[in-house]
């Protein structure tokens, strides 16, 4: 009911969308400093405003949360559909070739731009597909109202915040992942370790390491400094490990130290295998050259036993499983500083349904303390699991089909989504199955159709769950 309307309305506000979600894309909104009224930072707090701004304009009634949440609501009825979008962004990164991160541009078919994808370009689809409803006027009997939240990629306490003031709706879904439906998603560990040693001035030696920008992406670079050794050294060894591991060595000499920089690709920490860490080919390098003997080059040795490079499944750690529900456990090695005198760690774990405190959490604080390194973890993060047969779930299925003319099914996904904590929460969109956005990467993009007929699918849900 209603599709032909739909359908036309949002091919008429195509360019108008597009330049709507170009607006947000030029606001860094990662997080940054706290400001007294901005509490995730300047950034953050410029796009929420100009978010509300757009809806208002359009003739919405709009709610903000001492700036961690915005809502939009489509009437004043009774709560049943929450859609739940963010308008933060990780990091700008390195290795941009189609554009600069904040200067998103239309190339072809796709829309290139940090946040393009994730999740302003599907947050302001959403926004359209209420546009569609509203100036249509098409009745509803319930409300729907698009939440936007501002602290997603960094733990979520905006949505906290947002539900300690106001109830779950009925039904939400994210338009956070990928289609058809993601009804499961796996639980997580962020493990967090670190390890001492005494201090050695012993040359030739390692001064630091610093590598990783979030727990939740696969490096793509990753820096050493070290003293006392020579630059051919250090690059014959480089030579051994790029082709053992694809990675690839950058050296700034100045005196008698130099800057080793890891170049490898990075990678969403839910989809290790698709990046290629720096972080761990680092590490490789650093075993391979002559420094003095100490106990922090005899860490790091003990450190790749447990992570060695290439391993994303957790093997070595004695932590690989997989379900049928789920899939399998995945491991991003993401972050790492090193000094004369401690090591501090943090790697990213997808966990199936089958993971257990005592399979996983337990199992890996065992393995690393026999290597001498302390996991500072006491809990894990649960995985989330929607009946698949629920009339909201069958909604979104089919509304998915008519509009693609593509199988419908529920799915499975190591990233967890804003919708992981909420009892009957899903993801839903908005990119098509074989897309790789390249989310938290470099030269992120949005396929431009599929934010059209995901404007298009959203009005069609809202119209169907809430008429």
């Amino acid at each position: 009911m209603y599709r032909k309307e739909i359908e036309e309305f949002v091919e008429a506000h195509r360019q108008e969308m597009l330049e709507d979600i170009c607006t947000l894309c030029r606001i860094n909104s990662e997080k940054m400093p706290y400001k007294e009224g901005m509490p995730y930072g300047e950034g953050a707090f410029t796009a929420l405003a100009e978010a509300l701004s757009m809806a208002e304009n359009y003739g919405f009634s709009i709610t903000n949360y001492d700036n961690y949440v915005g809502t939009v609501d489509l009437n004043e009825k009774e709560s049943q559909l929450d859609i739940l979008a963010h308008l933060d962004v990780v990091p700008a990164g390195e290795g941009w070739k189609e554009t600069e991160p904040f200067e998103p541009v239309v190339k072809g078919d796709k829309l290139f731009g940090r946040g393009t994808a994730d999740d302003k370009g599907p947050a302001v689809a959403a926004l359209y597909a209420m546009r569609a409803v509203k100036e249509l006027g098409i009745p509803l009997k319930k409300n729907a109202r698009l939440i936007l939240g501002t602290d997603e990629e960094c733990g979520s306490s905006d949505i906290a915040h947002y539900y300690a003031i106001e109830k779950e709706a009925p039904m939400t879904f994210s338009p956070d992942g990928s289609y058809p439906v993601v009804n499961t998603e796996k639980g997580g560990l962020n493990g967090h370790f670190t390890a001492s040693f005494a201090p050695s001035d012993a040359l030739p030696k390692l001064v630091s390491v610093e590598a990783g920008i979030k727990v939740n992406v696969v490096p793509g670079k990753a820096r050493a400094t070290v003293q006392g050794i020579d630059v051919e050294v250090m690059e014959k060894a480089a030579e051994e490990v790029s082709g053992e591991t694809g990675i690839r060595f950058e050296f700034d000499v100045e005196e008698d130290a130099a800057t080793i920089t890891a170049i490898g690709a990075g990678a969403h920490a839910s989809k290790p295998e698709e990046g290629n860490n720096a972080l761990t080919g680092l590490l490789v390098l650093i075993q391979r050259l002559p420094f003095a003997p100490c106990e922090q080059i005899s860490a790091i040795g003990r450190l790749l036993e447990l992570i060695p490079h290439g391993d994303t499944s957790g093997k070595a750690l004695g932590i690989a499983m997989s379900d049928k529900l789920s899939g399998d456990l995945t491991l991003a090695f993401s972050l790492l500083t090193i000094s004369d005198r401690e090591l501090d760690g943090t790697f990213d774990s997808r966990c199936p349904v089958c993971a257990t405190k005592e399979n996983v959490l337990e199992v890996a604080k065992a393995k690393m303390a026999e290597k001498g390194f302390t996991l500072l973890n006491d809990s894990m993060k649960p995985p989330h699991h929607v009946d698949g047969d629920s009339e909201f779930i069958r909604t979104l299925l089919r509304t998915y089909e008519e509009y693609t003319g593509r199988t419908g099914e529920c799915i499975a996904i190591g990233g967890g989504t804003y919708v992981h904590e909420l009892k009957n929460g899903v993801a839903f969109g908005a990119a098509m199955p074989e897309t790789d956005n390249r989310m938290h990467g470099a030269d992120e993009f949005a396929v431009i159709e599929e934010l059209i007929v995901s404007a298009k699918m959203f009005a069609q849900v809202i119209v169907d769950l809430c008429s």
